[in-house]
């Protein structure tokens, strides 16, 4: 096979370098962050730098930023308990915790009767549709939004919201939770004062340092505007991709997205189908989420936007990076092309 190329960069994005590089400096420090010796208080010292660096790139205090394991622990932490509603275009790691009620147009926008009782994402993963946030706002997922699209917590009027590390070029595994300044969250994790008492556990200081570095870089490249070329090789892909494409729908292309993300409906070719294609093609492409990955089933996001099951079923989603050639990109849409021209030979 020849050269891969990676176009599911919602789903992880490659590891950066300046991460890599402070994971492994993080590796040398034997200290406990919570231990009060010289080797605890330097261990204590790199994580508080690394919490700055993500308070920074998030816009928000450092003393609001706490560290969790991943998105899903702080969705738990944040929705648990609390009786919020939500869409049902919500990750899941969501939804679970909510009252799944609120409403969804065909854009994937959804209408927020009372903000201070709702969970609503700022970004969806699968069709890249960006949400108008109202002030007021309960929770905030803000996972995919975070180094694509410019925001400060601060600015937004939520109370809550949660990133993770892996999305924006992080190590997986590691994630933070920001909370508005004077709102009282209870622990899930019990058993040890870190985290501020909102999250017991000896801290993962190796990914922290790596998750500090990647947001650092990540604020950087969107202020050196980095996604802009992606946003317009996105526009060309999806420009080559619809063309002669009757049939095939590009689903929230008159709301406003992510710049990276294109979502394609081609109802009646499974999207499993395609990954595995495209797949063996030498392409790195997803069904949609990859929390929902290898479960055979339509889209719960394309079905609350109103698709139907088979259509539903039958998404791909794209999702580009700085690193994706144009070159590459072309010679996926020859590919893809080929390949839905074989399905609608079968199914005539």
């Amino acid at each position: 096979m020849g050269l891969r190329v990676y176009l599911d960069w919602n789903a992880t994005a490659p590891l950066r370098p300046e991460a890599k590089a402070a994971m492994a400096a993080a590796m040398e420090l034997v200290g406990n962050p919570s231990s009060v010796h010289a080797e605890g208080r330097a261990a204590k010292a790199l994580m508080e730098r690394a919490r700055a660096q993500v308070a920074s790139a998030l816009g928000a205090g450092a003393a609001d930023v706490v560290f969790v394991s991943g998105a899903t622990e702080a969705a738990a932490l944040a929705c648990a308990g609390r009786g919020l509603v939500c869409a049902g275009i919500e990750h899941e790691a969501v939804s679970a915790w909510c009252d799944v009620s609120l409403a969804v147009d065909g854009l994937g926008r959804v209408a927020v009767a009372d903000p201070g009782c709702t969970a609503l994402q700022m970004a969806n993963s699968e069709t890249g549709v960006i949400q108008d946030l109202p002030e007021g706002l309960a929770v905030c997922d803000l996972t995919q939004a975070f180094g694509k699209v410019p925001f400060a917590f601060d600015w937004l009027g939520c109370a809550v919201g949660f990133v993770s590390a892996h999305k924006i070029g992080g190590p997986k595994g590691v994630g933070a939770l920001v909370i508005r300044r004077g709102l009282d969250l209870e622990a899930r994790l019990k058993g040890g004062g870190q985290e501020m008492g909102r999250r017991a556990g000896t801290e993962n200081l190796i990914g922290i340092a790596g998750f500090g570095a990647a947001a650092e870089a990540a604020a950087r490249d969107l202020a050196d505007g980095v996604w802009e070329p992606v946003e317009q090789l996105r526009n060309i892909l999806e420009l080559a991709l619809s063309r002669d494409g009757e049939g095939t729908i590009s689903v929230g292309k008159a709301a406003r997205r992510l710049p990276n993300t294109l979502c394609l409906v081609t109802s009646g070719w499974k999207g499993e189908t395609q990954v595995m294609q495209m797949d063996l093609a030498g392409f790195a492409v997803s069904a949609g989420s990859a929390c929902s990955s290898g479960k055979v089933r339509a889209s719960r996001v394309l079905t609350a936007m109103g698709f139907d099951e088979v259509a539903a079923a039958s998404a791909l989603r794209l999702s580009l990076g700085p690193e994706v050639a144009e070159a590459d990109a072309m010679r996926f849409a020859e590919a893809w092309v080929a390949a839905r021209e074989r399905f609608r030979a079968r199914a005539a």
